[in-house]
């Protein structure tokens, strides 16, 4: 348990790095790291996981943005907005995933 909580560690640590002067809003923060803590992107490589986020990212502006919208809106993590994100994050990083 202990090497699976250290490599997600990496992997969080990845996601977290933002680019200087390029802040990211808060609803696209929440759904980049939903998919780091809930373990989806635990199969990426964490050499991967940049590339991963800015697909995400794209993914999710274009597909999802109503989405997003929901996030800001609430300010919280709805049981709904769960339920939703979890979905998309799952499918997209085994999508990802599997394209290495």
């Amino acid at each position: 348990a202990t090497q699976k909580q250290l490599k997600r560690g990496v992997r969080l640590t990845e996601l977290l790095k933002q680019n200087q002067y390029s802040p990211m809003p808060i609803e696209e923060q929440v759904a980049v790291i939903y998919g780091g803590v809930r373990g989806h992107i635990d199969n990426i490589e964490p050499a991967r996981i940049e590339d991963y986020e800015k697909a995400f990212l794209s993914h999710v502006r274009t597909s999802h943005q109503d989405l997003l919208t929901e996030i800001r809106q609430a300010g919280q993590l709805t049981p709904e907005v769960d339920k939703k994100l979890a979905k998309i994050v799952s499918t997209f990083a085994e999508q990802f995933a599997s394209n290495a």
